[in-house]
């Protein structure tokens, strides 16, 4: 949802910040790698009990997924292969963030708790397959109410407020849940209309295939008139 609403004007605030980024030699990648790290080290701190170093860690660990992409832009250096980089990285990271919260709540709550963080990441997992297969079959499949950035939004709150944090995981559970229905049934009704749209833009390529065959046999078969 937010990656929908507010990516224009984000990509516009951090485009400065990847020219400036530019000049040191850095390239995305190595932010990416960067932000992977950082989310290692967050991970550990939440299971470890240290929830606000935690929540530290999740924001600085979002920050370089947030500025590899202006970077990318800013250096010319954009392409396939780091854009499957980055995504393979943020699932890597929030298999990590959920895995760490896991623990936590299996120290603090009860070891059934501990399984409400993978139950989040296997749906949130449905959703990244979804969008991946769809894009594949050249089908749009973004949107819905719980992406990524929604997901790291609402960790944040639950490492600020604990309190709220099995609460919070069970909200995204439901969200998330939902944006899985929602991406499902977006691309199976686009998926409805694709084999028709594609039969019709063959049909019509074929059409003019045709007629570009039949006027060049004219031409080639055309006498000449003779001169008076």
């Amino acid at each position: 949802m937010f990656d929908g609403t507010f990516r224009k004007p984000v990509d516009k605030a951090v485009k400065p910040i990847g020219n400036a980024l530019r000049r040191t030699g850095l390239t995305p990648d190595h932010l990416t790698v960067v932000g992977l790290l950082v989310g290692i080290g967050a991970a550990v701190a939440i299971g470890a009990g240290n929830l606000t170093l935690g929540l530290i860690l999740v924001i600085l660990a979002a920050l370089p997924d947030l500025f590899d992409g202006a970077l990318a832009k800013a250096s010319d250096t954009a392409s396939q292969r780091g854009a499957f980089f980055d995504s393979t990285v943020d699932r890597v990271t929030d298999a990590f963030l959920l895995g760490g919260i896991a623990w936590y709540l299996a120290d603090t709550e009860s070891a059934h708790m501990a399984l409400l963080p993978f139950a989040v990441m296997a749906v949130s997992s449905i959703i990244s397959y979804e969008r991946a297969k769809a894009e594949s079959l050249g089908i749009e499949a973004k949107g819905g109410l719980m992406e990524r950035a929604e997901r790291i939004i609402a960790i944040c709150i639950g490492l600020l407020v604990p309190v709220l944090l099995v609460p919070i995981l069970w909200l995204m559970l439901a969200l998330t849940s939902i944006t899985a229905v929602q991406r499902f049934v977006k691309v199976w009704r686009q998926a409805m209309v694709a084999p028709v749209t594609a039969a019709r833009i063959e049909l019509r390529r074929s059409r003019r295939q045709s007629r570009r065959v039949a006027r060049s046999e004219r031409r080639r078969t055309r006498v000449p008139r003779r001169p008076r």
